[in-house]
């Protein structure tokens, strides 16, 4: 989630508002200085002050998000922005910590500074004189701080308490993947019962500051969802391997085949896209370069042979045939290449995988629609959807 407004950084690190936060900000303003008003404070004091307090709690929650960036840089991760929107605030951290250890240390560090700075906060309130306005903001702030750090501790997903429990169940388990399964249902059911309990309070009451807690809720869900997801997805990836998301879609042709008989005989008719693989007695040599003709004068077409547009097999991106799907994404992706030869284990080419090959599996195994025209300019484009973020997910998977 790095979309916003970017307003600078902090340590390297972009510092993005969501365009709905300045909304929330003069909501918060509102209940704050709504508090002010009714303990008697002068109008125009108690509307600063509650403007002044909604900005402190986002830069607490911005702070929060900053104890998880530097710990997640401590490690080597790149964090690519940290975006404080109408619910909070949420540090995108490029992928994840190696060892359950570091997890949990990267998702302690937010409950820690936001503990931090409730101690902070409450020991400076002490040694000011009763009575004063400032006393009561600190006094306030450091509330909120407490409640922050409490809050994030709940043991379900999207929370810092959720992060805490999968790095606990991975350590115990062995198994990243059981450790976000778990917490994300967690969070799943502590999102219900926000929702149920907000519900409840605001019949009980009539009191509309308990819908916060069914958004709370709400927006619980949908992350733990989506952390659900994105599980399923790395383990569709994991068990997958190429021999089953690849097509035999291309021709064998004799390396000694020259090249005039190579033009008429095949692109006459095959389409631009058609892929062919040079073999001399059975043996694979290498995959034709059909734009290498460009370079070759049509008079030599007669005397050259399919070998001279050939690249060697040895020098082709290749995966094996048991590679899985994961392996295959990040390949793709760090090669630039539009497609990857499979290979048997004795090295013969027993098909290809392209981008839209991929996509196409990991639909059937999720039991997905993606429409034929989705697939086809992915194949055309050699390019994944940008919204799927296909090689940080495969690469958390590898890990």
């Amino acid at each position: 989630m790095t979309s916003g407004w970017r307003i600078g950084s902090i340590f390297g690190i972009p510092f993005l508002l969501n365009p709905a936060w300045f909304g929330s900000l003069l909501l918060f303003a509102f209940f704050f200085s709504a508090d002010w008003l009714a303990a008697g404070w002068e109008s125009r004091w108690a509307w600063l002050a509650g403007l002044l307090m909604a900005l402190l709690l986002f830069a607490s929650v911005l702070l929060h998000e900053l104890g998880h960036s530097l710990v997640a840089q401590s490690q080597g991760i790149a964090v690519n922005a940290i975006t404080l929107f109408p619910f909070g605030g949420i540090a995108s951290i490029a992928q994840e910590s190696k060892t359950p250890g570091q997890a949990f240390w990267v998702a302690i560090s937010g409950p820690a500074v936001s503990f931090a700075l409730f101690v902070l906060l409450f020991v400076t309130s002490l040694l000011l004189p009763t009575g004063l306005p400032l006393k009561t903001m600190l006094n306030h702030l450091a509330g909120i701080n407490l409640v922050l750090a409490m809050f994030n501790m709940l043991p379900g997903l999207p929370l810092d308490g959720g992060q805490v429990l999968k790095a606990l169940i991975w350590k115990t388990t062995g198994s990243r993947v059981k450790g976000v399964r778990w917490a994300a249902q967690s969070g799943q059911v502590l999102g219900w019962l926000g929702i149920g309990l907000g519900i409840l309070g605001f019949l009980v009451s009539l009191r509309f500051s308990f819908l916060w807690l069914v958004l709370l809720g709400w927006f619980g869900i949908r992350r733990a969802s989506a952390y659900r997801r994105v599980i399923a997805l790395q383990e569709a990836m994991l068990q997958i391997p190429a021999s089953e998301a690849m097509t035999r879609d291309f021709k064998r042709v004799d390396a000694n085949l020259p090249l005039s008989e190579f033009t008429a005989t095949y692109l006459t008719d095959d389409p631009d896209s058609a892929i062919y693989y040079a073999e001399t007695s059975g043996r694979y040599v290498g995959l034709v370069q059909v734009e290498a003709l460009r370079s070759i004068e049509r008079s030599l077409w007669d005397f050259q042979t399919v070998q001279a547009i050939a690249q060697p097999l040895e020098e082709l991106p290749t995966v094996n045939e048991s590679t899985s799907l994961a392996q295959v994404i990040d390949q793709l992706e760090t090669e630039q290449v539009p497609r990857l030869s499979v290979l048997s284990s004795a090295g013969a080419v027993v098909g290809v995988i392209d981008r839209a090959d991929v996509v196409q599996a990991l639909a059937t195994k999720l039991r997905l629609l993606v429409p034929e025209t989705v697939i086809q300019q992915i194949k055309t484009e050699s390019q994944f959807p940008d919204n799927l973020q296909l090689q940080g997910v495969a690469r958390d998977a590898l890990r």
